[in-house]
């Protein structure tokens, strides 16, 4: 069973090629880290496999209506503005807003997703806390628990580790391996080879809007394409990948 099939998805962005013929499928019980360097299309790839982005070719979740979308994949934005000043609770309750058509009120069964998702990320204790009133990393987390309150079937999530500490970093990833053992999966955009190579189960590299490797994570960071895509050497240290220097003339 696939959770998301891209087939040839291409996006141009004012008349310029960003992701250039795209295939992937991504089954269940798979953690995939999506990496590339800085401009390489990741962002604009995910929107676009999303339907968030005008895009050529297909994916399999834009076939669907929006509330089945919403209900097949949850997208966590790197954008981590919170605009309003919501109790934390409220806000990962907006996470269930795919189930509450007509206007219907959280259920007992909804309630129980936001506390799941809360319990997750560490937030228990902060759902009457107002959301705006949290440092940047807590709100980072509050976010992240909204789309785990969505509990679809797959999670898009553009640098989620980003703002976090190191310790909420390995927290997140392993909530992750968690769901993906109950057989859901996460497409995750990194920039930290060595943080997606321990929690990743499969990787998927791309560079200047082209999928160039796909596989294990030692199969992907491999010193021909490190060298070529990030313009970095790195070494394997039994299951852990450093990078160990920049070359020269990386930027």
């Amino acid at each position: 069973m696939s959770l998301l099939t891209l087939e040839g998805l291409t996006v141009l962005r004012g008349g310029s090629l960003v992701v250039d013929g795209v295939s992937l499928e991504i089954g269940p019980s798979e953690v995939v880290g999506l990496i590339g360097p800085n401009g390489a299309g990741k962002t604009t790839l995910m929107r676009g496999a999303l339907g968030l982005l005008t895009a050529s070719g297909m994916s399999s979740l834009t076939a669907l209506p929006a509330r089945d979308r919403a209900k097949a994949a949850a997208w966590l934005p790197q954008a981590r503005e919170i605009a309003w000043p919501v109790t934390v609770e409220t806000l990962v309750g907006l996470g269930r807003s795919p189930y509450l058509a007509g206007g219907r009120k959280l259920s007992e069964a909804d309630h129980a997703a936001v506390a799941r998702a809360l319990a997750q990320m560490g937030l228990t204790d902060f759902a009457q806390r107002d959301a705006t009133a949290l440092s940047g990393g807590e709100q980072a987390r509050v976010l992240i628990a909204r789309v785990l309150a969505q509990e679809t079937p797959l999670i898009v999530a553009d640098e989620p580790v980003a703002g976090l500490d190191p310790a909420h970093q390995f927290s997140l990833m392993q909530v992750f391996l968690t769901l993906a053992s109950q057989g859901k999966s996460v497409l995750v955009s990194m920039h930290d080879l060595g943080l997606a190579a321990r929690h990743c189960s499969r990787l998927v590299m791309i560079h200047r809007g082209r999928l160039v490797a796909d596989g294990a994570p030692r199969e992907v960071l491999r010193e021909d394409l490190l060298r070529d895509v990030f313009q970095v050497s790195g070494r394997w240290d039994g299951d852990a990948f450093h990078v160990t220097n920049a070359l020269e003339g990386a930027a």
